[in-house]
């Protein structure tokens, strides 16, 4: 009889076990999609050819040979931040330019990825 309530306890010990490893992992989940949703939100994407002539022109000047494959904008400050997908010889690169053609690190752009 001792065999058969220790037998019923261990089980249910484990159901609630499982149960309570299960809730946890969800809740991470969760939290980290929303984060993902909310910095992406931020940027716009854009066409290239949408591009102000500025950058273009930084473009050419500072990464000759370079295409700019993908392109996304936002607003900082009353300004505009850009940021490039550029295809440079083969190697895909992440750049970030303001509206007036001068090239922001990646902390002063404020993109978190």
């Amino acid at each position: 009889m001792k065999k058969i309530a220790l037998s019923i306890m261990c089980t249910g010990a484990l159901f609630f076990a499982t149960q309570n490893m299960n809730a946890q992992v969800e809740e991470v989940e969760e939290i980290e999609t929303e984060v993902e949703t909310t910095m992406q939100e931020e940027y716009t994407s854009l066409e290239v050819s949408e591009l102000p002539q500025a950058v273009k022109d930084a473009l050419e000047a500072d990464y000759s040979g370079a295409m700019a494959t993908e392109a996304w904008m936002k607003t900082k400050d009353g300004k505009k931040v850009y940021k490039l997908k550029l295809d440079v010889d083969g190697k895909k690169e992440k750049v970030y330019i303001d509206e007036d053609g001068n090239w922001l690190k990646k902390d002063k752009a404020d993109d978190t990825e």
